[in-house]
């Protein structure tokens, strides 16, 4: 009897998927592959390309031990159709297959392909969520503004994570209040768990090197997990030796640190790796085991339930017209500096340098320094989204839209954020000691030294006064800059005009 295809994609490499639970291994057939569509959509960084491959052929090994007949294309096996509904076509032609089982995927582009694909496809909802869409959709309805504190604490009662019966543990929600300290003088953590590229990996290599080799970035060296084994080494790893930092240093950014205490462990968890509530978990029973300090627990356990969480039920909530959203009109071009062209920004030459050698940025250097200058420049929010989709081995489009089109572009006029995550140098100066090494001076507010970010915050403020001018969050910004003398607003106005001309010219800012 001719069974059925059953669908896995790159970011769905667990055996508790969907698709594979509703699949009989007696009479289906598993059809995994690498294929130029997913690989090329935007220009990906080689190292998010590799950690891909290489995991979904370690998977596909995984699933023929236990038993399941999979049908695997490599990117350069020359029957290789280009497209996931291509190789599901030429798949069914060989098997008899007239129907496929999937995943939902997470990527409007690639639902509406399954969709109209010329096969019947079965999507079923990607449940190893905690919120389902029906849950997100539930809380969302009627809710003006769509505020990540109170959905997290949803999350919250419905995990039990960090609760004491029906009390949030250590009689608060949230204590992001102690996670704000400056950068230490130095770190007492080695960083993430280290792989030795295994003969798979290797092949893998060589193929990215030889497809993406123009790509923004390099595959090696690489040293990522690329099996479930090796994320699990890392995550025990980390929780004994990153988490209990973790909380109190997760915004700061220091020169040649460039992972600090932070998990590294996102790029996992999207591509199914690791578990979500198995990662929560882990990281609770090292607070209740006193290893670590409730507020790097806590903070960590936000992240996952309450941002990630979030961000997937607001990628499916808004549609796939979410992404188009420009209600600021901004329709600058992506700057060359955000693909390594030279710079005197020294939070911006730091942060793009260390995204192109790591595929990889932390979550205030993502929002604050690349995203907070593209913001204040008016950079096209479609453009940035990309850029980041492109750049960093955690990013597939349902995490990235929100970050990106919501919070770090306030594209969608304040769904997300109540208000843009914008400032001046100050916050980069305080929270980094990017700017003591800077061509520019932090301290300048004007003149041929001052640091661009306290000049575009002022055009930023200015050309939205509209807009925001009654938002109470920003209501003292604006007392502040009517208090400037005239001559002092026209001179601030002028010279960020100025860097934006540079900027459109393409030269060295």
């Amino acid at each position: 009897m001719v069974g059925r295809l059953i669908l896995i994609l790159g970011d769905q490499l667990t055996e508790h998927i969907a698709a594979l639970r509703e699949a009989d291994k007696s009479r289906d057939v598993v059809v995994m592959a690498e294929v130029r569509d997913e690989a090329t959509y935007v220009r990906h960084h080689p190292k998010k390309i590799a950690l891909i491959f290489a995991a979904m052929r370690k998977f596909a090994a995984r699933l023929r031990d236990d038993g399941w007949d999979v049908r695997y294309t490599e990117y350069d096996d020359t029957d290789n159709a280009g497209s996931i509904v291509g190789e599901l076509l030429r798949r069914a032609e060989q098997t008899g297959a007239t129907e496929v089982i999937a995943t939902e995927p997470g990527d409007w582009r690639l639902i509406e392909a399954l969709t109209h694909a010329p096969i019947k496809v079965h999507q079923h909802e990607d449940d190893r969520f905690i919120a389902s869409h029906k849950v997100f959709e539930r809380w969302a309805k009627d809710r003006k503004s769509l505020r990540m504190e109170y959905f997290y604490r949803e999350m919250r009662k419905a995990t039990g994570l960090m609760m004491d019966g029906d009390d949030p543990a250590g009689g608060q929600w949230n204590f992001d209040h102690d996670n704000r300290a400056a950068p230490p003088k130095r770190i007492d953590y080695s960083g993430p768990m280290r792989f030795t590229p295994d003969e798979t990996v290797e092949a893998v290599l060589d193929l990215v090197e030889a497809e993406f080799g123009s790509n923004f970035g390099q595959a090696r060296p690489f040293w990522f997990a690329t099996d479930h084994g090796q994320a699990r080494q890392h995550l025990a790893h980390w929780v004994k030796k990153g988490l209990p930092d973790f909380g109190t240093y997760q915004d700061a950014m220091l020169t040649g640190e460039r992972f600090l205490y932070h998990s590294f462990i996102a790029l996992y968890m999207n591509i199914g790796l690791l578990d979500p509530r198995e990662v929560c978990e882990a990281v609770e029973q090292a607070w209740r085991d006193r290893h670590a300090p409730i507020n790097a627990a806590e903070g960590f356990i936000r992240q996952i339930i309450g941002w990630r969480e979030y961000m997937r039920g607001l990628y499916y909530h808004g549609g796939p017209d979410y992404l188009d959203s420009n209600v600021l009109k901004h329709d600058r071009d992506l700057p060359d500096l955000y693909w390594g062209a030279e710079t005197k920004m020294r939070c911006l030459s730091e942060t793009v340098a260390q995204t192109r050698d790591e595929a990889y940025a932390h979550h205030i250097q993502r929002l604050m320094v690349t995203g907070n200058f593209a913001l204040l420049a008016g950079v096209a929010p479609r453009q940035v989204h990309d850029w980041y989709l492109a750049v960093y081995a955690d990013a597939f489009d349902w995490v990235m839209a929100g970050n990106t089109i919501g919070m770090t572009q306030f594209a969608d006029g304040g769904l997300v954020a109540s208000k843009p995550y914008v400032s001046s140098g100050n916050y980069i100066a305080k929270m980094s000691d990017y700017c003591g090494h800077c061509a520019y001076k932090v301290k300048d507010k004007t003149g041929p030294d001052a640091c661009p970010f306290n000049l575009l915050f002022w055009h930023f403020m200015d050309r939205h006064r509209d807009r925001f001018q009654n938002n109470p969050r920003m209501a003292q910004m604006y007392r502040t800059f009517d208090r400037m003398n005239d001559d002092k607003r026209e001179t601030v106005l002028r010279e960020a005009g100025a860097f934006l001309d540079k900027l459109d010219a393409g030269e060295t800012v």
